[in-house]
């Protein structure tokens, strides 16, 4: 083998090399994002306990009757149930994504289409709050404010109540649509582009 038919190998072996590295370029590209996602994750949970803990004070604050604070108390535990479950989820997820190493594109797939179930999850779960929120505050006002509550609806229609319902639900909805894309999804965006292009080479 002479020195020209050497020359010629090197060159017709350097753009697979050169595609190694542009796809090595974009498997370190996801690494930004998952990583933002993971300090969020973080903050969340202590977020989360947070609020729970300070929840537990709420007949305090209040001032609830000794019925109210059962009421509450089973609320309570519902919700606490609801929410221990999500967090054992989030958790293994969490604790998952540090084991598996980030540099391959079948690793940021996983971590891609987990994370998007992990939203659901997350989305699932403030709507359920919410609405055990919404018929806790129902339930507290038929008991302890019975006299105005029954006053107010004998003033209102069905119809008048069921549109509030539904307004009700759909603030909901979109403020947890928005919270979940403004805190997760515009960086589960950026790992699925990189997946993207990874595919498309």
């Amino acid at each position: 083998m002479n020195f020209d038919d050497i020359k010629n190998e090197w060159n017709a072996e350097t753009p697979e090399g050169s595609n190694i590295s542009t796809d090595m370029l974009k498997i370190k590209q996801a690494h930004t994002p998952i990583d933002k996602i993971r300090g969020k994750m973080k903050h969340e949970f202590f977020y989360q306990i947070f609020f729970l803990v300070l929840m537990a004070f709420v007949p305090y604050f209040f001032g609830f009757s000794s019925a109210m604070n059962q009421v509450f108390l089973m609320f309570y535990a519902i919700t606490c149930g609801f929410t221990a479950y999500y967090f054992f989820k989030f958790y293994l997820f969490y604790k998952n994504s540090y084991d598996m190493s980030l540099d391959t594109r079948k690793n940021i797939l996983w971590f891609f289409y987990e994370m998007k179930l992990n939203i659901e999850l997350y989305k699932a779960l403030t709507y359920i709050v919410a609405f055990i929120g919404v018929a806790f505050i129902a339930i507290y006002l038929f008991i302890e404010k019975a006299s105005i509550f029954n006053k107010i609806l004998a003033k209102l229609s069905s119809v008048y109540i069921l549109l509030n319902c539904f307004i009700t639900i759909l603030i909901i909805g979109v403020i947890t649509e928005l919270w979940a894309w403004y805190y997760y999804g515009k960086y589960l965006k950026q790992v699925k582009k990189v997946v993207d292009e990874l595919d498309y080479e």
